[in-house]
């Protein structure tokens, strides 16, 4: 109970914040929690308490084609590297995302802080994380109707969305979960076209993660998870909310499939553990919903090198 308290009050941090101007959802800036398929092998673009969880440093690559056959449909591209110091209470991380989608470019760059407490029966840390989204709209590109409308004049500044966000993470052998708040910060478009910040409870998102590992024979294990994307945006209430299941063989071939619930998109992922130190992994999300009719899916392509230069083989991280 006493870790529960502080954690309650870790991820309300934010709550020193004065609370801004209520705005519609239309007028927001925010640009969102990406849609990602293997985030389970990056958890740092979920929760920042992930940083330093695999006890070494962790590079993490990935390139998504989002809707493809759609024309200027979103293309993602993702870097992350975290490590713990020397002092292994602490931790650091640092993630960047590029993405562009029409006329849109956007970049996302994040320092990520994370202190572990290790207890009994496993870990718990707290994260926080800092940095900015830059979006840029070019409408140049565009061909319009009217070539004077005033909306596609006023509105094509390069927008600068500084945030902060929190997050706890608990760990063991077995089960893993996580909560993470990922900005306390919204954003409106003045009426000169920038972006003006204010703060409201209204606005937060919820993103919770967790998952366990079950031994099924001395070469298959299973690792069942979820992962929910919970609005308190007053519009918009369970954004994404998947549902994940991996096959781990002999701990080197990780077949999953994923069901995005809020989406109607299953996913099928194939990853492959190469050694101790490398990962690739392949995954294509198949929509059932709207976006069937216009589009061939989305395909992600994942690489993560990790330096081990001290490898435990008995007891290789899953999580």
């Amino acid at each position: 109970m006493k870790w529960l308290k502080i954690s309650v009050i870790f991820l309300l941090t934010g709550c020193g914040l004065a609370e801004g101007q209520h705005v519609p959802d239309s007028a927001r800036l925010n640009l969102g929690f990406p849609v990602y398929s293997q985030y389970l092998q990056n958890g740092l673009v979920i929760n920042p308490a992930y940083a330093g969880t695999r006890e070494v440093l962790s590079c993490f690559l990935s390139y998504r084609m989002q809707w493809m056959g759609t024309k200027g449909s979103p293309i993602l591209q993702s870097l992350s590297a975290h490590s713990p110091l020397k002092n292994d209470k602490v931790a650091l991380g640092l993630t960047a995302q590029f993405m562009q989608y029409g006329v849109t470019k956007s970049t996302s760059i994040y320092a990520n802080y994370a202190y572990h407490i290790r207890l009994r029966t496993g870990n718990l840390s707290f994260g926080l994380k800092a940095g900015a989204d830059l979006s840029n709209t070019d409408y140049t590109g565009l061909t319009l109707i009217d070539a004077n409308d005033p909306v596609f004049k006023s509105n094509d500044k390069a927008l600068l969305l500084p945030n902060v966000g929190a997050g706890v993470y608990y760990s063991s052998d077995q089960y893993f979960a996580g909560l993470a708040i990922p900005a306390f910060l919204s954003y409106r478009r003045s009426a000169n076209g920038s972006a003006v910040p204010y703060h409201s409870f209204g606005q937060y998102d919820l993103l919770f993660s967790a998952g366990a590992l079950f031994q099924i024979s001395s070469v298959l294990k299973f690792k069942p998870s979820l992962l929910i994307d919970y609005s308190l945006a007053t519009t918009r209430k369970l954004t994404q909310f998947d549902i994940n299941g991996n096959l781990i063989i002999a701990d080197l071939i990780w077949a999953g499939a994923s069901y995005r619930i809020s989406e109607k998109v299953a996913v099928a992922i194939v990853q492959v553990q190469l050694n101790h130190q490398l990962m690739l992994g392949l995954s294509y999300d198949y929509p059932f919903g709207v976006m069937n009719s216009y589009s061939k899916g989305s395909t992600e392509f994942i690489l993560r090198y990790e330096f081990r230069y001290k490898v435990s083989a008995a007891n290789p991280r899953y999580f």
